[in-house]
């Protein structure tokens, strides 16, 4: 049963989780203007994993949930796909896509879910869903077509498709992995291995040591990533899956983008041309027509997608 929770207190936490993490993609520009992109990446989930899994993990039940061997290995599973590929994927494809751009393409991560879900779980797609997949996919590909005068780099669009592709595998898989119950405790877990392995990457490629001067302004913008990106925002979005229903929360994957253009646009200048717009509004409304449950199904929610920590 969903806890009791006033409407205001509801769309005061959606407000959070729709400005906080549309406003990552600029952070994670700004962060990695002096921090290389695996440093970046792995800094932030290491120091964000780690400080939540040492808080939660003396809370709770802490002997009947005990981690251990399966759940840090099911843990692994899901950094790999949402911090490895599909988090720091989107940092890399920053280096050469508009911040608004790349949230535009990352918008159709449910759109991957939903194909997912379908050929790996054999889950039924109704009508309307179906639509939206080819009105998604089609809308991406006008975004990403490598032609006329606003065309974006092919590299950085291929990275950010594989990216929300990783996420939605990602976040299928977690469904029904063996992780703990406690869900800080869990999300700490993938944030610390997702961490790890990120760190790993940064020193094979010689990241950590190409470091020479941090800015003030990628620091701070890596302390807002952690607290307000994957501190504030998570409890926000946690505590709505547990008082509201799944499909008005799941609305962040088309509201984020709308706040990642506007803050591009505002704060670095990049341009928005009449292709970002259209191929923009069609990738959303793809995305309403696949977070939104058919007319006889809506008593029933669907899992709810694990947290999106970007």
């Amino acid at each position: 049963m969903r806890a009791h929770a006033s409407p205001a207190r509801v769309w005061a936490a959606l407000a959070v989780v729709y400005v906080v993490w549309g406003s990552t993609y600029l952070f994670i520009l700004l962060a990695e203007r002096t921090l290389p992109v695996f440093v970046m990446s792995s800094l932030r989930f290491l120091i964000a994993g780690g400080l939540l899994y040492a808080w939660s993990i003396r809370r709770g039940d802490r002997v009947a949930d005990r981690p251990g061997w399966r759940q840090w290995l099911a843990s692994a599973v899901i950094g790999a796909g949402l911090f490895l590929v599909g988090n720091a994927g989107v940092a890399w494809a920053e280096k050469r896509v508009d911040t608004g751009i790349a949230s535009l393409i990352i918008a159709a991560v449910p759109l991957w879910m939903a194909l997912f879900d379908r050929v790996a779980c054999g889950q039924r797609l109704s009508r309307i869903a179906v639509i939206g997949l080819a009105v998604g996919f089609g809308g991406v590909a006008l975004l990403a077509w490598p032609s006329g005068p606003s065309h974006i780099d092919v590299e950085g669009a291929i990275a950010l498709l594989l990216s929300g592709a990783a996420w939605a595998s990602g976040s299928l898989y977690s469904r029904r992995a063996p992780l703990p119950r406690r869900q800080f405790v869990s999300a700490g877990m993938q944030m610390l291995t997702g961490g790890v392995m990120l760190a790993v990457v940064a020193a094979a490629t010689g990241e950590w040591t190409s470091i020479h001067h941090v800015s003030t302004e990628s620091i701070l913008a890596l302390v807002y990533l952690i607290s307000i990106g994957s501190w504030l925002a998570f409890t926000a979005y946690a505590w709505l899956l547990r008082t509201t229903r799944t499909s008005l929360v799941s609305t962040y994957a088309y509201v984020n983008p709308l706040v990642a253009v506007f803050l591009g646009w505002a704060v670095e200048s990049e341009p928005i041309s009449a292709r970002t717009i259209v191929a923009g509004f069609v990738v959303l409304a793809a995305v309403a027509l696949i977070v939104t449950p058919p007319k006889g199904e809506r008593a029933t929610e669907p899992a709810p997608v694990p947290v999106r920590g970007r």
